[in-house]
Order: C-alpha cells, then structure tokens, then sequence
C-alpha cells in the first residue's frame, strides 16, 4: 500500500514545459515539487559490462530525475534544454508524441576499443526499444573508438517513455542485462524518501500559519 501511495504522488513522465521551482506545487498533480531529491547521479545510473566496454544507462525522466539532490537534478535538467533542438528534431523525425530520453555513456575497458551506438536497446515485456534518435554529448561519441578509462556519452531518444518504474533489460551487441532490476529497489527506497520530506515540510509549514 505504501508503494502504490509513493508512486501515485510522484509518478509523472517527462513532460514538455518548463517544471516548477521547488517549493512551487505542481498545478493539477499530486506529484511533490522539484527540490527534496536524496539521491545523486550515480545511484541512478545503472552500468553492465559487455567485451571491452562497461556500458552507463541513465533514464531521463521526470519521475527518475526528482530523486536526485538539487545540483545533480538541476545539472542534468541543463544537459537536456542545452540539447533540446536537436532531441526536437530526432522527435519530429520519428513522429513520436512522447518520447523517452536516456543518458548513454560507452566506458573503454582497454585501449582502442570500439563502440557501435546503434547496438543498444532496451528489452521490455519481450519487445525491443530501438533509439529513433541519438544527441551527442561529447565530441567523441562519433568516432566509435575510446582510449582506455575514456568514456563518450549521448542523450539516447525513444519513440517512447521508458518504463522506468518496471523491469527491464538493457542489450548490447550480444549481451543482454536485467541490472535496471536491482535501481528498482533503489528507486522506491528513495521515492519513500522524497514523500516523507514533502510531507514533513507541509506539516511544518501548515504548523507555522497563524
């Protein structure tokens, strides 16, 4: 019962607009402000190796990115506005009306190791999520090959919102990986902890008025 009330409150996708401040309520939702995340990026990404690479998968959403404390939610909040026309355009292209993002980095294990971007999906209910589109977001993610312990990373677009509240499996180049189950427990643990600081702060503030 606690479960499904945490995510009543706090599950909300990705949504285009500008989001409100913390502190600001959310108008028409259930869903706490920005502003009272106890987790960092880190936590949240989740990592798998396959051949010379470690693989980074970093979910994009709303109802992941509100988990994260405020410098690490506002920095990657930044990574996508600085990228918006470009995620825009993958969009149109596409023709997709609500798409999901992602966070992908490619870790080189040893040197001159090879990436191919176009070989990872996500695996959900049996069913491959392709990327219609993908944003670099460093100026070496073109050129498919790292030197050992460099990383190139890209905002991965989905034709649609990751479910990022359920299981799934991350794939690449014949390597196929459930590590997104064990973010789950990670997830509801903090999205616990997210309601609790809301609702300590509305009792606080409901306490202080006169």
């Amino acid at each position: 019962m606690r479960r499904l009330m945490v995510r009543a409150v706090l599950g909300l996708a990705l949504a285009g607009g500008a989001l409100p401040a913390a502190g600001q309520a959310v108008p028409g939702s259930d869903l706490p402000p920005a502003g009272f995340g106890v987790l960092n990026q880190d936590q949240l990404s989740v990592r798998f190796a396959a051949s010379d690479l470690e693989v980074r998968f970093l979910p994009l959403d709303e109802r992941i990115l509100r988990l994260i404390a405020n410098d690490g939610y506002d920095a990657l909040k930044g990574l996508i506005a600085s990228r918006q026309a470009a995620i825009d355009s993958a969009v149109q292209l596409a023709g997709s009306g609500e798409p999901g993002l992602a966070l992908v980095s490619f870790f080189a294990l040893r040197s001159d190791a090879r990436f191919d971007p176009e070989n990872l999906n996500l695996v959900y209910h049996n069913q491959l999520y392709r990327p219609v589109g993908m944003v670099p977001v460093t100026g070496n993610f073109t050129g498919r090959q790292l030197a050992v312990r460099t990383q190139a990373s890209a905002i991965y677009v989905f034709d649609r919102p990751i479910p990022v509240l359920e299981p799934f499996d991350l794939s690449y180049a014949g390597t196929q990986s459930s590590v997104w189950n064990e973010a789950l427990r990670r997830i509801d643990r903090a999205r616990s902890q997210v309601l609790a600081r809301w609702q300590a702060v509305q009792r606080d503030s409901t306490a202080a008025r006169p």
